[in-house]
């Protein structure tokens, strides 16, 4: 793995993502039940797929094949997987994913290269403000890319914001990753309590699992909310545990950078084919280094486009646009079409709204019913968040005032160990 790749022209790229790509077709030819199969019953001779233009002749596969052939995806014997990951699945179950020693390794580096798009170094102290057990890939990858990288890490968990601030000024954090409502809510709680926050060690925050940027690159409303009140760096990132890698922006924060020694990605229409640069579609991906479970032309379900340009910093490598939704949450409300990160972000700008669920539902006629469940601040004027919501949203939702507590037991469901604010009640 070359750490340097990103600065080369982008026929180097190609031409090493050529050469991955041979490599992994026969990897998979040997190894995977599921893609011999595949290979088979669509009468592909990998020997004829030589370049990444060729990828469009292979199907692409989905989380309902991995969860439906999970154990026909696996490349090595069951006594070389070191550790089992989980990501939720469309069936209910989740989805299980297992890394080899090897796996190990290239999740670190992969982390280690995001660190390095920020300009972290071994002096840096990082605060990990999320989950690290229950079989969640990302704090782990997070943690092994830190020690990579040589820096002092802290396991906080998304704990107390009382615990959180204390852990940063004794000490010295200089870089917190953190889901960026979470953010919000450490700003709130220091300013009731009189924390100068504006004097803390910290310097930079890698956001994660949420937008902090709209599609044109600008920060959305709670990426503002975040730099409007604390001067520090913030980056976004977005990854998946099925391809064991993410996308992270630069310091420029022009899109997240596409790290071409470990993925291949592809940004498809509705029909498979790939869209023009700048194009919305379905970020598709092909993972590369990956020894226990690879994935050749696997859906995200991710709606992005594609960024070829090179980059202000030096790097050459694609890149891909803030993740506009997810392709079977659209919702469709008498003519408008929404997706949920979109209702985040108005929901997120309004401090009287503590917390909140999205609901969608189908009716009697067999379109969308969407509901938005919301926990407010005493004392808040009801009459005037339905209002904001209403024209912001630009269709008249049915919003329904609702405890925190309720609002807890509906954002978790006894399969998954990630909140969702976002439920999917539709038949169809």
């Amino acid at each position: 793995m070359n750490p340097n790749l990103d600065f080369h022209d982008i026929e180097i790229i190609k031409e090493y993502q050529n050469k991955k790509l041979t490599e992994l077709l026969q990897y998979l030819q040997e190894k995977s039940g599921f893609y011999r199969n595949l290979f088979k019953l669509n009468n592909i001779d990998i020997n004829k797929i030589k370049t990444l233009e060729e990828l469009k002749y292979i199907p692409a596969s989905t989380k309902r094949d991995i969860q439906l052939y999970n154990r026909d995806f696996l490349c090595v014997p069951s006594n070389r997987i070191v550790e089992y990951t989980s990501t939720s699945g469309t069936l209910g179950a989740p989805v299980v994913i297992a890394l080899s020693d090897k796996d190990l390794h290239r999740l670190s580096y992969n982390e280690w290269l995001s660190f390095n798009k920020m300009k972290l170094t071994e002096d840096d102290v990082i605060q990990l403000v999320l989950t690290l057990d229950k079989q969640f890939m990302a704090g782990m990858a997070y943690y092994q890319g830190s020690r990579m990288l040589g820096a002092a890490v802290i396991r906080t968990g998304p704990g107390a914001p009382s615990m959180q601030w204390d852990t940063v000024y004794r000490m010295g954090t200089t870089t917190i990753v953190a889901v960026p409502s979470f953010i919000i809510k450490l700003l709130e709680y220091a300013e009731i309590n009189g924390i100068k926050y504006g004097e803390s060690p910290v310097k930079q925050i890698l956001c994660i699992g949420e937008n902090i940027r709209n599609t044109d690159m600008e920060l959305n409303l709670i990426g503002q909310r975040i730099k409007n009140r604390w001067n520090v760096d913030l980056y976004s990132t977005y990854a998946s545990t099925e391809m064991q890698t993410g996308f992270t922006e630069c310091c420029e924060g022009k899109g997240g950078h596409q790290h071409c020694e470990l993925i291949i990605a592809e940004v498809l229409d509705d029909y498979g084919n790939r869209v023009a640069e700048g194009e919305t579609g379905e970020l598709v991906i092909t993972t590369l280094g990956v020894e226990a479970m690879p994935l050749l032309r696997y859906r995200t379900g991710d709606l992005c486009y594609m960024i070829n340009e090179p980059c202000a910093c030096g790097r050459k490598s694609p890149r891909i646009s803030p993740i506009l939704g997810r392709k079977n949450h659209m919702v469709k409300l008498k003519g408008t079409t929404l997706y949920p990160p979109m209702i985040f972000e108005i929901l997120n700008l309004r401090d009287e709204i503590e917390d909140y669920v999205v609901e969608v539902s189908s009716n009697d006629l067999g379109t969308d019913n969407l509901t938005i469940h919301i926990a407010v601040k005493t004392g808040t004027d009801i009459k005037t968040v339905e209002s904001y919501l209403h024209a912001s949203l630009r269709v008249r939702p049915e919003i329904k005032i609702t405890e925190p507590a309720t609002l807890r037991n509906m954002q978790m469901s006894e399969a998954s160990r990630k909140i969702s604010r976002f439920l999917d009640k539709r038949t169809v």
